[in-house]
């Protein structure tokens, strides 16, 4: 991307820039287009379909040929661990939307932009039969002029050609997902016509900073006027621009300021300059109070262009092994959504555009669950999910699909500069993430400080870009996946998996612990299961070793929701991680992983995985420090009457002491209570110690759950932790299969 940056005069230009009520007109182009498909590069003959936009090709009417090979419903999952995304089983086509709009006569003199937010894969665009151009860029915008071929004031054509995945060309900055096997295409995000003056605000970065109470915004003006022709004519002109920082709920101005700039012609120009900040509100998601930035342009015409932007002010930052939210530590929870992975699940339908699902899904239940992170793993996602998040209070980890490695140096900086400068406004997106699970060395030791420079405010993930690796790292995305049967048998007989012991400490949390910079721990579990419970691809063997060959889907869900629930208080009772995210809240349902839903996704009907969630990401929680032994095989029953001795893991994120009382309770195979006991206790803030204490185990042979209830004073929900207990001499062991109460 060419630009010309120029200094910044603080002072307003003459008299002659006029205001505007209206500088920029937009006509929204979303809703419902002609579609066909092709085999050929040649538009069809005739549209035989309709579709939404946005939408993907599977949302057409009548359904795409081979709709079927593209959304399967195996009767049971098959143990697979990667797929090859050349390996088609279908004839990949080209797609053809159109439709026409009449554009106003009032607008011939302006100048007009089509935009299309996001569409893969490769994008080209008609308008009226002309060609106005074609891009490779499956996640950012694709804008381009339209004058060339608009008619105003009649009805004009516009024709968009869509093409496959393997048609991406090799420079393209996008990765492959070796855990995905349909790449479906389609124009999936809004798409819209706008008409500006002659000088146009191409983008908006809004970079607000609460330690130097200032906001810095940045501006890229282009200039449609054209290039000199001539010797000795003018090659650049006079521009305005005037920033006002308003409350968005209030419409109350706290700030603003106007500069003056040169805008080269025919060309972009960046402009960057400071409003310093007296009195407001930080973002928080606790808290997700928010502002709005006006952008007005002016040239020597009058307002040329206007263009907002919400914001919330807040820093995101890290401090030795820990994040910080605007100069506080700062402990993240939460989990992972695979969007392009969703794409693939035969029930996605259009729930991805659905607003109050979305809203359901990023807001409703991770309030419940104690939530306030996301990863979006392997695939960002629309434009308005990040508004919802700014809205409602959710912190991203912002991951490109970068997984295999693909993509030429140069095309990788044009797209992910420009991700930044569409992206970079969102309060919600705290961590941009360049790569998953790899290594890139222009990636991560040439591109990222340069992006650094264009948006400082925030930290950088590389995958597995570490200390040693990297020149500057910022945090580490450590998986660590326990008891797994693919790959390493770390579950077998020699090594197994001490699932509950929160003092376990194999080699990933030493290097957990090694490292001098924040550890996110934003995968692990590996115990996927489709939505009627059956395991995943890639966890057929897990379950067969844990729980035989002919598992039923409850007893699928039991253990998941139970090994889940003790994975997480594992992690979060580790002092040196400063963040945990379980994989994964969303995925392709029959694929290679799974999320913790049931039956049809729109209804987000949850499994007890989420119910169990709620109390093992308790901001304030203490848990049993203590090995199953009810799945764990090596397990050792004990004695009938043993004085059982063991440690309560105190977790605290907050930063101010809690005191409560802890129920220590153990529950016979009905449920019945057969010994209590209550002791006083305080956690201190961000604790991460333990408590010894002990309880009497009954006489009899048998299943037992041992219950730890922690209440904190002034609170009426009880965060609960358990444990499966043996007592030796029992023919059978059953237990008791708590469940606690769902979400709303």
């Amino acid at each position: 991307m060419k630009y010309s940056t120029v200094l910044i005069f603080l002072f307003f230009l003459p008299v002659q820039f006029l205001h505007s009520q209206t500088p920029r007109a937009v006509i929204s182009l979303n809703g419902t287009w002609e579609f066909d498909q092709t085999l050929n590069a040649f538009p069809p003959a005739k549209f035989t379909r309709k579709i939404p936009v946005p939408g993907l090709i599977h949302l057409a009417e009548p359904r795409i040929e081979e709709y079927d090979k593209f959304f399967k419903r195996p009767d049971k999952p098959e143990a697979k661990e990667q797929f090859n995304l050349y390996n088609l089983d279908y004839v990949p086509r080209y797609s053809w939307y159109r439709r026409t709009v009449f554009i106003p006569k009032e607008l011939e003199n302006r100048e007009g932009f089509i935009t299309l937010k996001k569409s893969q894969y490769v994008t080209q665009i008609y308008i009226n039969g002309m060609d106005m151009g074609t891009s490779i860029a499956c996640y950012t915008p694709i804008e381009f002029p339209v004058n060339s071929a608009v008619k105003f004031g009649s009805e004009n054509e516009i024709l968009i050609k869509v093409g496959e995945r393997i048609w991406l060309p090799a420079e393209a900055a996008g990765g492959t997902d070796k855990e995905k096997e349909h790449y479906l295409p389609g124009i999936w995000d809004d798409v819209y016509l706008s008409f500006t003056g002659k000088e146009r605000i191409s983008r908006l970065l809004i970079l607000p900073s609460v330690a130097n109470k200032k906001v810095i915004v940045k501006v890229q003006v282009r200039s449609l006027i054209p290039a000199q022709i001539y010797y000795g004519d003018p090659m650049n002109d006079s521009v305005r621009v005037e920033i006002s920082l308003t409350e968005k709920l209030t419409g109350k101005e706290m700030a603003s300021s106007g500069l003056k700039a040169i805008a080269k012609r025919d060309n972009l120009t960046e402009m960057t300059f400071e409003i310093p900040l007296s009195d407001f509100t930080s973002w928080t998601p606790e808290k997700p109070f928010l502002y709005v930035a006006t952008a007005k342009l002016f040239d020597k015409k009058g307002a040329s262009d206007e263009v907002s932007h919400q914001f919330g002010i807040r820093d995101f930052t890290a401090k030795g092994k820990f994040f910080y939210l605007n100069n506080e530590k700062y402990f993240l929870r939460g989990t992972n959504i695979t969007l392009q992975r969703f794409f693939e699940d035969p029930d996605c339908s259009n729930l991805v555009w659905d607003k109050e699902w979305v809203k359901k899904l990023l807001v409703n239940y991770p309030k419940q669950l104690n939530w306030n992170a996301m990863r979006i793993c392997v695939g960002i996602v629309p434009d308005f999910w990040y508004d919802i998040a700014d809205e409602y209070g959710l912190l991203f980890q912002n991951e490109w699909l970068y997984w295999q490695n693909h993509g030429w140096d140069e095309e990788i900086k044009k797209e992910y500069t420009d991700w930044i400068w569409t992206d970079g406004s969102h309060p919600s997106i705290a961590i941009w993430d360049a790569i998953n699970e790899n290594t890139d060395n222009y990636i991560g030791n040439t591109l990222i400080p340069e992006l650094k420079k264009l948006d400082p405010t925030r930290i950088w993930d590389a995958g597995y870009m570490r200390e040693g690796i990297m020149k500057t790292d910022e945090m580490d995305e450590p998986h660590p996946y326990m008891g797994r049967m693919n790959g390493k048998e770390s579950g077998s007989e020699k090594d197994f998996y001490q699932l509950g012991n929160l003092d376990y400490k194999p080699q990933p949390l030493k290097m957990i612990k090694e490292a001098g910079v924040p550890q996110l721990a934003n995968e692990y579990g590996w115990r996927w299961l489709w939505r009627n419970g059956q395991p995943s691809k890639l966890t057929v063997n897990d379950y067969k070793y844990y729980l035989g060959s002919n598992s039923t889907p409850e007893q699928n869900r039991e253990f998941q929701a139970y090994d889940m629930q003790l994975e997480t208080e594992w992690l979060r009772s580790e002092p040196d991680i400063a963040g945990v995210l379980a994989f994964c809240y969303l995925a392709n349902n029959y694929g290679y992983t799974g999320d913790w839903f049931m039956d049809n996704i729109k209804d987000l009907k949850p499994i007890s995985t989420l119910n169990w969630f709620r109390h093992a990401f308790a901001p304030s929680a203490v848990f049993i420090n203590l090995t199953d032994e009810r799945y764990v095989k090596q397990a050792v029953p004990h004695q009938p009457g043993e004085r059982l001795s063991f440690k309560l893991a105190k977790i605290n994120d907050l930063n101010k002491i809690v005191t409560g009382k802890v129920t220590i309770e153990v529950l016979d195979r009905e449920g019945k209570n057969v010994s209590k006991k209550t002791i006083l206790i305080t956690l201190s803030a961000f604790d991460r110690s333990s408590v010894p204490t002990e309880i009497s185990l009954p006489k009899k042979p048998g299943g037992y759950l041992l219950l730890a209830e922690f209440l904190a004073d002034g609170s009426n929900d009880p965060v609960i932790s358990r444990r499966y207990l043996k007592v030796d001499g029992a023919k059978d062991y059953k237990f008791f299969e708590m469940q606690p109460a769902g979400l709303k």
